[in-house]
């Protein structure tokens, strides 16, 4: 007979997963100044306190588990499932991994991490041409960077939601809210007239919806 493997305390799977998402996201935001270091060292405790809960301890699911057990007596909440805390809560009955919410959690981690590196590139080359990042994603929003990070830990909240996390979340959203600023300040001293022209047509975060030129002409 063997037997089941554990749910939790699974420590070198939280180093393991930590280790390899906090590489991935280096190799593509690549921080160079004081700030840049500041905000990857703030997205990679995110990931941390995530894993430690996956993989480690779920605590979250400790503090709940009295009103959980009593709301949903049906499901077993120290299992490795019920960690798909919006799955559950839900009531879907198939393997969470195939679930909605994890589905879409998937969907805003990709496209975070693909933002991430094609925001990067055009950084690395406006930097290296000593010109203002304006094409690609930075022709879209002022901080393609950022708010990739954002769609990563919103789609890391929606797979595997945790108190700790969803604490620290807005104060990751204000920690970059406050770099975009200290930044557009570096920008407007640096390129002046030029940044003041890019920051007035590009949101800072949220691109704009365009409405398509054909609206409003006559069939």
């Amino acid at each position: 007979m063997t037997e089941p493997v554990p749910a939790y305390g699974l420590w070198g799977l939280v180093l393991l997963n930590s280790a390899i998402f906090i590489f991935f996201a280096f190799t593509f935001f690549r921080p160079q100044t004081r700030r840049d270091w500041r905000s990857f060292g703030a997205f990679s405790a995110f990931l941390v306190a995530l894993f430690t809960e996956m993989y480690g301890f779920p605590l979250t699911l400790y503090f709940l588990s009295g009103w959980l057990q009593s709301r949903y007596p049906q499901v077993d909440w120290f299992s490795h499932d019920a960690g798909h805390l919006l799955e559950m809560l839900f009531g879907w009955q198939a393997n969470p991994h195939f679930g909605p919410f994890h589905v879409l959690s998937m969907l805003f981690i990709v496209a975070g991490f693909a933002l991430i590196a094609a925001g990067w590139r055009v950084l690395y080359a406006a930097q290296r041409s000593g010109l203002l990042a304006t094409t690609g994603p930075y022709a879209y929003v002022r901080h393609p960077q950022y708010a990739s990070f954002v769609l990563v830990m919103t789609g890391f909240l929606l797979q595997w939601p945790t108190l700790l996390t969803l604490a620290m979340f807005p104060v990751l959203v204000w920690m970059y809210s406050r770099l975009a600023i200290h930044e557009e300040r570096e920008m407007a001293r640096r390129f002046g007239e030029a940044w003041q022209a890019y920051a007035a047509r590009t949101p800072r975060f949220l691109p704009r919806l365009r409405l398509s030129s054909q609206r409003g002409r006559p069939m």
